[in-house]
């Protein structure tokens, strides 16, 4: 049985930002893996410590050992292959599930086909990961972790409303969660000071004084989703809207609730109360989460993961339209030279000096890229060679007469999709051969 932790980056490395993470990248993320390819495993927790988790991890090969470990330890997740010794990631689904376990399941296999994931999907897994695209298994386990703790406090919540009328009105005072009871009209009837503080207002009476429905609500179709099944069935299930303060900024809410009372004579509810949690800084948490993931830390340019992605994307795109691309690769001339001779800030400092170019001279349509050490890249929708050229001259011209030193160049490679390329190995070949080129050229000059 394999055990492996890799530690919390410390936090005069990880800057200011780590006090807006999520919880699971400031604690100890326990991972169990259902796999007998030891070299996988050590792959995947590689691409976990790139991301800054701290990790713990257990690995097991057989079902009496994968039961076992579920009994004695505490998990966060289980990361399991789609075979492992005569039986299968299915098999261990359903163990987890029999074993009443609150666990996120994460297929972590290769060749995923549509099929297999559906499958997996519907019988409970949180997400699917290919194991020859890692990148986003990070990303994966931040999600599961997250909605896994927000089910929890949810089911514990929706308890709370189960318990006595004392019990109840304990709930009401309680400073963390809003609850309101409304008619179908979206009049308030009854608030919770929490609620009051939640939405900016000054009492309760002022609250009471505006309605549900027009004033906090903002989207159409967000109101239908909250009050059309109110007004049908009289139960309102866990769903995530977004409301408006008094000062008119957005906030994010998961809301649950119930009918209050038998109906009117026809049978349709005339009251609601409901549970109103504040999940604002949690999604921001999470967007900053999926942005990290996303982009080089040191040019704020997309990184490789969010660039193949791009990729991926418009090749599909221009399948679609018949329209073509161009991605545009370059290579910082002589940066062991300038590492050398004026150390790695000034190194970095070019890095960012390229980027900065890249931020002026790109679309928005555009996707820039740092896709290695001194790589760099750029997609073009809808772009020929002709046109690519004169971005990329546009590019060397600013980074060549930026006015600080030292004095930077760059070698360029250009390659249209899908004239010179119809997939993303041949595409890239292409430019990389037209950046050689370049080099060579500058050399022999």
């Amino acid at each position: 049985m394999l055990r492996n932790a890799v530690p919390e980056t410390p936090a005069n490395q990880r800057g200011q930002g780590h006090r807006n993470l999520p919880a699971h990248r400031r604690r100890m993320i326990r991972v169990l893996f259902v796999d007998n390819d030891l070299a996988g495993v050590e792959l995947c927790l590689q691409e976990l410590k790139k991301a800054q988790f701290a990790i713990s991890a257990d690995v097991v090969k057989t079902q009496a050992d994968f039961i076992e470990r579920l009994q004695k330890e505490s998990y966060d997740v289980v990361l399991a292959a789609a075979s492992v010794n005569g039986w299968t990631g299915l098999q261990a689904l359903s163990v987890l599930q029999e074993e009443g376990q609150e666990i996120p399941f994460i297929l972590v296999a290769k060749d995923l086909e549509t099929e297999i994931i559906e499958e997996y999907m519907r019988k409970g897994a949180s997400d699917c990961v290919d194991k020859t695209r890692l990148v986003s298994l990070s990303l994966a386990i931040a999600i599961a972790v997250e909605r896994t703790a927000q089910r929890l406090e949810q089911d514990r919540v929706e308890k709370a409303l189960r318990h006595s009328q004392a019990h109840y009105r304990a709930l009401v005072e309680n400073p963390t969660y809003g609850i309101c009871r409304f008619d179908v009209d979206g009049r308030f009837l009854e608030v919770n000071e929490a609620l009051v503080a939640m939405l900016g207002y000054g009492s309760k009476e002022e609250l009471k004084a505006v309605n549900l429905a027009t004033e906090i609500i903002r989207d159409p179709i967000e109101r239908a989703q909250l009050f059309e099944p109110y007004r049908r069935t009289g139960h309102i299930d866990l769903i995530e809207v977004e409301w408006k303060r008094k000062d008119g900024t957005p906030m994010k809410v998961l809301l649950s609730g119930r009918q209050v009372g038998i109906g009117n004579e026809e049978g349709a509810p005339e009251e609601s109360e409901i549970i109103v949690e504040d999940v604002t800084a949690q999604r921001a948490a999470e967007e900053f989460l999926r942005h990290q993931a996303a982009t080089d830390a040191l040019t704020g340019l997309a990184n490789y993961r969010r660039f193949s992605e791009a990729l991926e994307s418009e090749i599909k795109r221009s399948n679609r339209t018949g329209r073509p691309f161009a991605v545009l690769m370059f290579d910082l001339d002589g940066m062991k030279q300038i590492n050398d001779r004026h150390g790695h800030l000034a190194g970095n400092r070019a890095l960012s000096r390229l980027a900065d170019i890249f931020r002026v001279s790109c679309r928005s349509i555009d996707t820039a890229a740092r896709y290695g050490g001194d790589e760099f890249a750029i997609i073009l929708p809808e772009t020929l060679a002709t046109d690519a050229a004169l971005v990329g001259k546009r590019i060397c011209e600013r980074l060549s007469n930026d006015g600080e030193e030292p004095l930077l160049s760059l070698s360029m490679g250009i390659a249209v999709y899908p004239e010179d390329g119809a997939a993303i190995d041949t595409l890239f070949q292409a430019a990389d051969r037209a950046l050689y080129q370049m080099k060579q050229h500058k050399k022999v000059s």
